[in-house]
C-alpha cells in the first residue's frame, strides 16, 4: 500500500506556557463542540483548542490534571498522557503505564551513558486512568448533569497499588502480560505501555504499543465502577469473570499508538513498538465494541501514512468529519519534522481522508 497524501493541513496554536511541547503531543481527541482537547508525554496538563477556521484552532486553554485528581507524585513528574476519548459528560485519560529507561546524553562519556542505560525508573503519575466531568467545553471536579440536574458527575481515577495501580496489580498474574508488568521491561523496550484510549458506553478499550507477541498486539477492555469519592474500581467482566478482558490484533508486528472510536468500529494507529522509524498504518476493526473473548483478530487495513527519519511519528488520531465534511481523521505528531513548526508557538497536523 502506497503512502497516502494529506487532504488538508491544520494549525495548530498554543500560548507561552505549552510552545516548547508542541513536539511531544501524545494524544488528541475533538470533540462536538469543537474543541480539540491535547495531551502531551511531557507534561501533567491537558491542553483546549478552540476552531477557529477549517484549518486553524487557536484560544489555548490549559488544565492541570491536579485541580481535579489527586496525583501521586508532584506535578513536575510526567502523568505521559497517552490517550483521550469522551463518552457521557466526562473527559476520559490514560497515562503510558510504562516504564522507562534513561537515554543517552551527547554531554556524557560512553561510560557515563552505559551506566545511564542500565537505570530504570517508574513514575507514580504515569499510572493514572482518570475521568473528569466535561461540560460545555470546561472541565468541572464536580458539577450537576447537564440534562438530569439529581445526577451529579465527579472527577475520579482508578485505584492506586504499590504496583501502579489495581490493573496493573491484576495483570501481574496474566499469562501473556505478567511477565512484562512483573520484570518491568520499559515500554520502548517492547514492555508494558499504554498508547490508545476509547470509551463506549461503560466499556474502556486500552491499546497497547507493547508487548507486541509474535507479530500480535493487545487491546485490552475494562469496565469500572466507583469505589469512594473520587477513586474507581475495576468490574469482573466476561465469560471468566475477570478484571479484564483481552483482545489480540495482527498488525503485521506493529504496536498500537492510539485508538478511535468509529461508532461501533475501532480505527487503529499502529507504529514500532521501540524506538525508532518504521510503518505507520491505519487499521479498522469492525464492532469491536463487541469483541468475543479468546479469538484473533486480523483487522483490514485502510491507509498508510508517511513517517520522516527521526522524526514525524504519527501519535494521536481522532475523528475529523465535523470540521472537513467528509470521512476523515486529524494525525498529530511526536518529534515533527521542522517544516511542521510554524513560528514559536504553532505546529501543524495533518488530515487523512478514510474510506
Amino acid at each position: 500500500m502506497v503512502d497516502s497524501p494529506a487532504i488538508a493541513k491544520v494549525k495548530l496554536t498554543f500560548t507561552s506556557n505549552f510552545q516548547e511541547h508542541r513536539e511531544d503531543i501524545s494524544a488528541v481527541l475533538l470533540t462536538q463542540d469543537q474543541h480539540l482537547w491535547l495531551g502531551s508525554d511531557e507534561t501533567t496538563t491537558i491542553e483546549r483548542l478552540s476552531l477557529e477556521d477549517s484549518d486553524k484552532f487557536t484560544n489555548h486553554r490549559q488544565f492541570r490534571v491536579a485541580e481535579f485528581i489527586d496525583l501521586p507524585a508532584p506535578e513536575d513528574e510526567e502523568i505521559d498522557i497517552e490517550g483521550l476519548a469522551y463518552a457521557n459528560n466526562y473527559l476520559w485519560f490514560v497515562g503510558s503505564h510504562s516504564y522507562k529507561r534513561k537515554n543517552i546524553k551527547s554531554n556524557k562519556s560512553d561510560e557515563e551513558n552505559i551506566s545511564r542505560l542500565a537505570k530504570v525508573a517508574s513514575e507514580g503519575n504515569r499510572y493514572i486512568l482518570g475521568r473528569i466531568p466535561l461540560v460545555d467545553g470546561q472541565l468541572y471536579k464536580y458539577c450537576r448533569h447537564p440534562k438530569n440536574p439529581s445526577q451529579q458527575l465527579s472527577a475520579a481515577k482508578l485505584e492506586l497499588t504499590k504496583q501502579g495501580n489495581i490493573l496493573m496489580s491484576a495483570l501481574a498474574d496474566d499469562p501473556h502480560l505478567g511477565f512484562f508488568v512483573l520484570a518491568a521491561i520499559p515500554g520502548k523496550d517492547n514492555g508494558f505501555d499504554v498508547e490508545g484510549l476509547a470509551v463506549y458506553e461503560n466499556k474502556l478499550f486500552l491499546g497497547l504499543r507493547g508487548p507486541v507477541l509474535r507479530g500480535w498486539a493487545i487491546i485490552l477492555e475494562i469496565e469500572l465502577k466507583d469505589s469512594s469519592p473520587g477513586l474507581m474500581k475495576l468490574r469482573n467482566i466476561g465469560t471468566e469473570e475477570k478484571a479484564y478482558k483481552k483482545h489480540f490484533v495482527w498488525l503485521n508486528g506493529l504496536g498500537i499508538r492510539d485508538l478511535c472510536l468509529v461508532g461501533k468500529d475501532l480505527s487503529i494507529l499502529s507504529g514500532p513498538t521501540m524506538d525508532l522509524d518504521g510503518p505507520v498504518q491505519i487499521y479498522q476493526l469492525e464492532n469491536a465494541v463487541n469483541l468475543p473473548e479468546n479469538i484473533l483478530n486480523r483487522p483490514k487495513i485502510v491507509k498508510e501514512i508517511a513517517y520522516g527519519d527521526r522524526n514525524d511519528h504519527a501519535e494521536g488520531i481522532t475523528l475529523f468529519d465535523q470540521v472537513s465534511g467528509i470521512p476523515s481523521i486529524l494525525v498529530v505528531y511526536d518529534s515533527p519534522a521542522k517544516e511542521r513548526l510554524i513560528g514559536d508557538d504553532s505546529v501543524i497536523a495533518d488530515v487523512f481522508a478514510l474510506g
